[in-house]
């Protein structure tokens, strides 16, 4: 009976008393909005990633410090957009085209290696005597502009004839001890968002776009299997900031239009 009472008497670690309560995940049912408004660039909105959890903290013992959210990598990057038989335009990452590495940070740029600080994290201050519960959540939509024009040329004469985009994420939702690092990945969730638009340079501005994507998207998927978080993941740079705009035209070298930030 003293090994039973021993084992009811210790007590459970952090790692073992957190609970997920409830995760919930989709991206929004509406299509992918084009707006052609401006003589210059053509943007387009698409629908938002959603996440959203409810997590029960244990009482924190002694001067810990838990933060829990989410964190975000993207794994794969097509994005080109092309101009007849000039040439494309393509948003790369180039570390991750090249396969050395398998993921790239898509944090906020400002809280390594969370994906934002409103409502996408919690931080549980010990020590606490008492269960907490928190609700962290977070979105993700595209929302860029693309030139009418070819990118490298003075000219606004319109050739773009069509936007290819198509990426993959990994989302994660982690809880990260302050002073020692350690990491609790609480639970993995992929998506991925397509896009196709068709354009017609000759027509009218207002009446040039068409939206050929899947119009819905693949719904989120919470994996049953939790994932590691690859180590760029968690570290400078992210995403916005390694991104490189590229010009590939049909004849001669390619142009780096816009270089990284980083």
């Amino acid at each position: 009976m003293g090994c039973i009472q021993s084992i009811r008497c210790k007590p459970k670690s952090f790692r073992d008393s957190i609970i997920v309560l409830e995760v919930n995940t989709c991206i929004d049912n509406n299509p992918t909005s084009i707006d052609e408004s401006n003589s210059v660039v053509l943007r387009y909105r698409t629908p938002h990633f959603r996440a959203h959890a409810q997590v029960l903290v244990p009482p924190v013992a002694g001067q810990e410090t838990w933060t829990i959210g989410w964190i975000q990598a993207c794994n794969h990057m097509e994005f080109y957009n092309t101009y007849g038989n000039k040439g494309m335009s393509s948003w790369e990452l180039p570390d991750l085209r090249d396969g050395k590495i398998q993921a790239i940070s898509d944090s906020d740029g400002v809280n390594y290696p969370w994906y934002g600080n409103t409502t996408e994290t919690c931080t549980v201050v010990g020590p606490t005597k008492k269960d907490s519960k928190f609700t962290v959540s977070m979105n993700d939509n595209f929302y860029p502009s693309v030139t009418w024009g070819v990118p490298v040329s003075d000219s606004n004469v319109p050739q773009l004839s069509s936007i290819h985009r198509d990426q993959s994420f990994t989302t994660w939702l982690v809880a990260i001890n302050q002073a020692t690092s350690e990491t609790l990945v609480l639970q993995t969730i992929r998506w991925r968002m397509r896009l196709h638009i068709k354009v017609d340079p000759e027509k009218p501005l207002g009446h040039r776009a068409i939206l050929n994507e899947p119009v819905a998207q693949e719904q989120p998927q919470i994996l049953g299997k939790n994932e590691p978080i690859p180590a760029n993941a968690m570290v400078k740079p992210n995403a916005n900031d390694a991104q490189v705009l590229m010009w590939r035209p049909k004849n001669g070298d390619p142009v780096v239009v816009i270089p990284p930030k980083y």
